[in-house]
């Protein structure tokens, strides 16, 4: 009897991953989600004087949202422009002095155990290749008593099938799981385990507002980085299939009659640690 065992190169795939959210400008589409990183920030209650970590924070909205109730925060991402996106917009809102900007890989978090009070993600860290190891970095740098707050998009909402549709013509590495199972609160407890005290997941929805599905497309065709690159690795006739099926799923998920809005549902997390 012969077995064959996949051995997957974290590495080779995050630098893969670093190099498609440095394409596009996603600041252009992360400026759009703020508000999820407001109520992220009222479902853990961030309370003034707190140190809060947000993690793979992209243009920094859990950041801000954060540092406009007085916590003490550190925005971490593996890609430098972000970073500057978030010191700029922090220095703009007036709240530079509270946000410190730190270069940083999700899976190997260059800060001491249990410094934080609060550890955030908005649509983040669910996109690390090694899913175990991000968890325990999460866990391991807030402190016993301390709240992990995140947002991820469900298998099932908009933007899960986005992500599904685009799978077919730009298949992920093989052997890592999907980002999506962050999406579900099975998977967050096989993450967390007995680490947390406690994990209360609530669905919630972000509309996406556009003028048009061709709109919508042509923003996320350009600035989005997962589909970006998507595009620019299919030929004529991929490009043609991925728009279709793309504008296809974006119509049919359009509630307004006069413009695009499209509800996309997401899991709203907050785990507190055992203490």
């Amino acid at each position: 009897m012969t077995t064959t065992e996949t051995i997957i190169d974290f590495d080779a795939i995050k630098t893969r991953q670093q190099g498609t959210w440095a394409s596009g400008d996603y600041a252009v589409i992360g400026t759009t989600l703020q508000i999820t990183g407001e109520t992220l920030a009222e479902a853990v209650d961030i309370g003034a004087g707190e140190r809060v970590l947000d993690v793979a924070a992209g243009n920094g909205n859990a950041a801000l949202a954060a540092a406009r109730r007085g916590a003490r925060v550190t925005a971490s991402d593996y890609v430098p422009v972000l970073l500057e996106r978030t010191r700029v917009r922090a220095a703009a809102e007036g709240v530079a002095v509270a946000v410190d900007v730190r270069e940083a890989d999700a899976e190997a978090l260059p800060f001491a155990g249990s410094a934080f009070d609060v550890v955030l993600s908005t649509f983040g860290v669910m996109f690390t290749p090694h899913q175990e190891q991000a968890a325990a970095e999460l866990l391991r740098v807030v402190r016993p008593g301390g709240r992990i707050g995140l947002t991820n998009w469900t298998p099932d909402g908009f933007v899960g099938q986005m992500f599904k549709i685009v799978g077919r013509y730009a298949p992920p590495p093989a052997g890592i799981r999907s980002p999506l199972e962050w999406g579900t609160e099975t998977r967050l407890r096989e993450l967390f385990g007995a680490q947390v005290a406690s994990i209360d997941a609530q669905r919630r929805h972000f509309v996406f507002r556009y003028r048009s599905a061709q709109h919508w497309l042509d923003t996320f065709r350009t600035y989005y980085g997962p589909t970006h690159k998507a595009f620019g690795a299919l030929d004529a006739d991929g490009q043609t299939g991925l728009e279709h099926d793309l504008l296809a799923l974006a119509k049919a998920h359009n509630t307004s009659s006069t413009s695009l809005r499209i509800p996309s549902e997401y899991l709203e997390v907050v785990a507190v640690k055992a203490a």
